[in-house]
């Protein structure tokens, strides 16, 4: 049995930890936050997608991004300013569109494979986290947008998808709630969503229950090997926030980086170069507070192209997000880029009251080639899961996995 630590308590740190503890590892947990799942994991789009599974990485992203760059509103967003880190890694984005085929095929099949992996957990554990397995229905306004999905499709086909074309009589079909007219759609049945807060929260509480230590409200200061062994510093916060007087070491066999936008930092530290990049993105959540809302917001989620917007619907609530803003660590609610989802809620949906809507942001942490970081890094007993990008919710339960067997063979062969 190994003594191993993650550091970060998101959806990714947790879904690891759970299957390292169910392969007899003594598992730490380690998160500068009080609580599992405060901070990227906290409220996104809902989705657990794999017909989003298609990377970023073509020309005709590049060409919307410039197009759409001097647009406050715009889905994707790029603040100009210089910033060495920024630059590089979109060039290093631009340098993997000729993977963009493979890397969409390879993402498809790892969604797929996820969700088998998240809903055991859920069943095992008993975890109520507002799941629907309604599918998701993709929505296009023009013709154009419609044959570029077409092609986009026969990818996600390739890597196993069940994914069709519908016409809008048959996407209202699907979805009464619609009111908008649409080109045509794609439907994804097997697709679900679910709140990934409310999941992650249940996961964490079921680690423990298995023996997994949660250490919280800590910041990691250093991490450095010595003698075999990893000597993670960190400093504990005192109640009002402040860190504690001193720092304490704790030592581990191992450490797993599942630290979001942050894992780059960390990675220095242990010798490895992951060039995350942190792109925010914007949710509100409606609360569907009288039952002509309840009524009239959708059951089956959706994703319209144009706007780029995803929703879910969580219960009693209407999850809607969208956006992609490069600016940085910036963690800032604008109001500009929050209004475009209270305007494409109220246009498509009506009759669904906007007086209770809480907005939020989050970074997503993206990797130049949309592909998360899973696996062993330069050094021994160090692990990375991470760089999820806009699919962590989706690809986590997979990438766990993967991690799990990592370790393990790491140490068998040690």
């Amino acid at each position: 049995m190994s003594r191993i630590a993650i550091i970060g308590a998101g959806i990714t740190g947790v879904t690891s930890a759970y299957a390292l503890v169910k392969l007899g590892h003594d598992v730490t947990v380690i998160d500068r936050q009080r609580y599992p799942a405060m901070e990227t994991s906290f409220a996104n789009g809902g989705q657990l997608s794999a017909s989003n599974a298609e990377v970023w990485n073509s020309a005709a992203t590049l060409i919307k991004g410039l197009r759409w760059m001097f647009r406050r509103d715009a889905p994707l967003s790029l603040n100009p300013a210089f910033s060495l880190h920024k630059y590089a890694w979109l060039a290093a984005f631009v340098g993997n569109i000729p993977h963009y085929r493979a890397n969409t095929i390879a993402t498809t099949r790892m969604a797929i494979e996820a969700r088998q992996h998240l809903y055991a957990m859920a069943e095992d554990e008993g975890i109520d986290f507002d799941l629907e397995r309604r599918g998701i229905l993709h929505i296009y306004h023009d013709r154009k947008s419609f044959e570029a999905a077409q092609r986009a499709n026969l990818l996600l086909q390739e890597g196993g998808l069940e994914r069709h074309a519908v016409t809008p009589a048959e996407a209202r079909s699907i979805e009464p709630a619609l009111t908008q007219d649409c080109y045509g759609g794609f439907f994804t049945p097997s697709d679900a969503t679910g709140d990934i807060h409310k999941f992650t929260r249940g996961l964490a509480d079921a680690c423990a229950r298995r023996g997994v230590t949660f250490t919280m409200d800590s910041d990691v200061l250093r991490i450095r090997q010595e003698g075999g062994q990893h000597l993670i510093q960190i400093a504990r916060h005192a109640s009002h926030g402040t860190q504690d007087n001193g720092a304490q070491t704790l030592a581990f066999d191992a450490v797993v980086i599942c630290a979001g936008a942050a894992s780059r930092t960390f990675a220095a530290m242990l010798g490895d170069s992951v060039n995350i990049y942190p792109v925010k993105g914007y949710s509100i959540s409606v609360h569907l507070d009288d039952p002509r809302s309840l009524t009239a917001a959708p059951q089956v989620s959706l994703l319209d192209e144009a706007a780029k917007i995803v929703t879910s619907r969580l219960g009693d609530r209407f999850r809607v997000a969208g956006t992609a803003e490069f600016n940085g660590f910036n963690k800032d609610i604008r109001a500009d880029r929050v209004q475009p989802l209270i305007d494409w809620t109220r246009r498509h949906f009506p009759a669904v009251e906007t007086t209770r809507v809480v907005a939020w942001s989050g970074l997503r942490p993206m990797m130049p080639n949309m592909m998360p970081r899973v696996g062993a890094g330069k050094r021994a007993g160090v692990f990375y899961n991470t760089g999820h990008g806009h699919l962590g919710w989706t690809l986590s339960a997979a990438t766990a996995q993967m991690l799990a067997a990592s370790v393990q063979a790491s140490t068998m062969g040690a």
